[in-house]
């Protein structure tokens, strides 16, 4: 906590980080001020002013402006208080990421171009195409190794135009970056340019976990980490699944991944089966429909199961120089596929009509027009439009 006084208060306009209507509130200003603004690839802190909760502090310039819903007085004393859980958070991983990039660029060379903090995990851009398995191991093994040896952590503000700015690790300062320049040191480790928030210590990152390397921008790499209890928590939900995993599957933790690929194997031969039973089923369909005396000149079908291949099997069984045929499959109250086929004539005309009335889309030739629906439920209305124009083709029928 941390006892201040309000400098100004003016209303304005926040968007919420994840879209939606803009919030409306006010723009404070406090004399000094112990949450930290967004920057330097770290999320902003959060708190209370008071008893208003602070939603967003973003810098300008050299003042932290807080976003707040409640107007407040200028000059009025406030008590500041931080959200502790997400600043330890952001410290753990900010620390951690500084390690990771010392210990990355003396072990192979690879230099730091970017990071980001993330809400679940923290990524680290790094100036190399590729990372082999080998590389990440024995970067894991190292950190690990300086955390438990509890090096320090210390900061040092130098003037600006300090000669020593030259030896320190750093991308530049901002355009608008005025005062004393922030370092950071991590002790015989790394000394870096830093506005960030840091443990003292390396022994409160507790353990860091690489998750492994993606493709990143040109010629560069992604390395994925959790610091400190982000790992926990990813143990806890892993060991909550593999308990779950336990109960269906009925056997150990080790045996859960042959236990899935036998599943997977027994969902393809029946996925297989079932195919090969709707293939069976489209013919004697058609052959059912050809043995009529009369044959109809409309043929309207709708299966729950089925996909393309059992629509398109029973147009071709039957023929459509002579049949207007719309066959359905899929749940009626959901989305599903359509086939309309016959006289090419026919349907190019009725086609579109029919995909607009199931609120689909659909693209067709030589006399198929299939594709998706979004309102299996129209298909009366489709039918009742198909029985319209053969009954205006042949009125004699």
């Amino acid at each position: 906590q941390f006892s201040t006084r309000v400098v100004s208060c003016r209303a304005a306009e926040l968007r919420p980080e994840g879209g939606g209507e803009p919030v409306r509130g006010f723009q404070v200003v406090l004399e000094d001020t112990i949450l930290f603004p967004e920057g330097g690839g770290q999320p902003d802190d959060r708190g209370l002013i008071g008893d208003v909760p602070v939603l967003r502090v973003t810098r300008r310039g050299p003042e932290a402006v807080h976003f707040v819903r409640a107007a407040l007085e200028p000059g009025a004393e406030v008590l500041l208080s931080l959200d502790w859980e997400r600043r330890f958070d952001h410290m753990q991983q900010h620390s951690g990421q500084h390690l990771i990039t010392a210990i990355a660029e003396q072990m192979f060379g690879f230099k730091t171009t970017s990071w980001e903090l993330g809400r679940q995990r923290s990524v680290i851009e790094l100036d190399t195409p590729s990372m082999t398995a080998e590389q990440i191991e024995a970067l894991e093994r190292s950190v690990n190794e300086k955390i438990r040896e509890r090096v320090p952590v210390m900061v040092r503000e130098l003037a600006a135009d300090d000669p020593e700015i030259e030896t320190v690790r750093s991308r530049g300062l901002p355009d608008d970056h005025t005062g004393p320049v922030r370092v950071v040191d991590i002790e015989g480790i790394d000394s870096n340019m830093c506005c960030g928030t840091h443990v003292s210590n390396l022994s409160d990152l507790q353990v860091i976990k690489l998750l492994g390397t993606e493709k990143g921008k040109k010629n560069k790499t992604n390395l994925v980490f959790l610091a400190g209890n982000r790992v926990l928590k990813s143990i806890e939900q892993s060991h909550s699944t593999e308990k779950a995993l336990t109960s269906l599957l009925k056997n150990g933790p080790g045996e859960h991944v042959e236990a899935v690929k036998r599943l997977q194997s027994s969902v393809k031969l029946l996925q297989k089966n079932n195919l090969n039973l709707l293939r069976d089923i489209a013919v004697l369909i058609a052959r059912d429909f050809k043995s009529k005396p009369v044959q109809s000149q409309l043929f309207v079908l709708h299966r729950k199961e089925g996909d393309s291949e059992f629509m398109n099997i029973i147009a071709n069984e039957i023929g459509t120089e002579e049949t207007l045929l719309f066959l359905t499959v899929g749940d009626e109250k959901e989305a599903g596929l359509f086939l309309l086929a016959g006289p090419v004539e026919a349907v190019e005309n009725l086609g579109p009509r029919v995909a607009e009335l199931l609120g689909g889309k659909g693209a067709g030739k030589r006399g198929r027009f299939q594709g998706k629906a979004a309102q299996m439920s129209r298909r009366g209305e489709v039918q009742a439009l198909l029985q319209e124009f053969i009954s205006r083709q042949s009125p004699e029928a």
